[in-house]
């Protein structure tokens, strides 16, 4: 490789096909390999890095400003862990300014230091999510050392030896190890998050669950129980639930289904309102007879148009998946309810005569709108009709 390192680089990103982008190294030193994914959203990177979907990712943002409202302990998404369960890496076309404003309580640079996020801003980011597009995500290695010492074959080596997100079960990692009660609602100016009570319970099987789906889910009056990836139908039954879902997650479905499928088709079996989101939607198509694939580039954002066939309403939405459900291998007891108006890949599911419903957006946001905050209601309605 006859690739120099340039003068001032602290920062690199060795992609497996021998390209290097070098720029200016921020956050935690070191190196982290990941599938590098290009995210559209202009605000919300501490949501963003914090989530769990992005496991085994490295996020490149294409939004240039990065680090203006500074990082707190409310906007982590995800329930424990750092950088191994969220985003190994973050990349920025500026580097992330001080921050500037009343809720931060630390910055950004010194969250991602404490977090283990290695990043690399002063690169073209453009250049960078057009070798995503054409290509599809690349496995890469990012790294960051203070003095510019990189051995740039070894980082290449290594992104080329990564067998990728296929076949790779990230749920249990992800996953909390025992069972908790949450109570925690969404966020209100200036209080914050308030205590919820609610009358239904409901089980919430966490695959790399998001604290939003919780608190969004909380809001609608319900009591939550959320319970690990492995745990088994019968131990979701034994709680009595009025209803279940199915969280979101980072990884393959289909390597995760192994052990979560079977237990999802008993879910199904027992008649209780079911919902799923995500990674979630994706096992539970799985559980009905459906397959899911591996996208080129996956939908990673807060902008994504996707028209809900049931209303006929055009909803913007947050995405984050590199895996979707083929649209073509879905049974006929199962109905489209969802489907993505950038590219036409499913993004919602219904079972005939049940109330089992799922989708592959999040209906969470966080960051991005909530149109589709309304589907937690629907849930929340289907309990009450049981």
């Amino acid at each position: 490789m006859t690739t120099k390192i340039l003068p001032g680089a602290t920062g690199v990103l060795a992609l497996a096909d021998g390209t290097i982008l070098q720029g200016i190294g921020v956050g935690a030193t070191g190196s982290a390999l990941g599938e590098v994914v290009f995210n559209t959203a202009m605000t919300g990177y501490q949501e963003i890095l914090t989530d769990p979907s992005y496991m085994s990712q490295i996020l490149a943002f294409t939004f240039p400003h990065v680090g203006n409202v500074g990082t707190n302990l409310e906007d982590i998404e995800q329930i424990g862990g750092g950088s191994d369960t969220s985003a190994r890496g973050a990349i920025f076309r500026d580097v992330p300014t001080d921050p500037a404003n009343y809720r931060s309580d630390a910055s950004f640079d010194d969250w991602m230091k404490r977090r283990g996020v290695v990043g690399l801003a002063g690169v073209d980011t453009r250049a960078l999510t057009k070798i995503i597009r054409d290509k599809g995500a690349p496995h890469a290695v990012i790294a960051h050392d203070p003095n510019g010492d990189f051995d740039l074959d070894a980082l290449v080596a290594q992104a080329r030896a990564w067998t990728g997100l296929v076949g790779l079960d990230l749920a249990k990692p992800a996953s909390t190890l025992q069972a908790f009660e949450w109570d925690e609602g969404l966020w209100e100016w200036p209080e914050g998050h308030p205590k919820t009570q609610g009358r239904k319970n409901v089980v919430v099987v966490d695959y790399g669950v998001k604290r939003n789906i919780l608190r969004a889910l909380a809001s609608t009056g319900v009591k939550i129980t959320v319970v690990p990836a492995t745990t088994t139908a019968e131990e979701v039954l034994a709680r009595n639930p009025d209803g279940v879902v199915l969280s979101n997650g980072p990884g393959d479905p289909a390597a995760t289904g192994e052990y979560a499928v079977p237990e999802i088709q008993k879910l199904v079996a027992s008649g209780k309102p079911l919902m799923g989101i995500c990674l979630g939607h994706q096992m539970l198509a799985i559980a009905l007879g459906a397959k899911t694939v591996k996208m080129e580039q996956g939908h990673h954002g807060a902008n994504h148009p996707v028209k809900d066939l049931t209303t006929g309403k055009v909803e913007i939405v947050s995405m984050n998946h590199g895996f979707t459900v083929d649209r073509d291998s879905l049974p006929e007891a199962v109905t489209e309810t969802h489907v993505s108006l950038f590219d036409g890949t499913n993004c919602g599911i219904a079972v005939k005569d049940k109330p089992i419903f799922s989708v592959q957006h999040h209906p969470e946001a966080s960051p991005g709108p909530t149109d589709s905050l309304y589907l937690f209601d629907r849930f929340a309605d289907l309990i009450e009709r049981a």
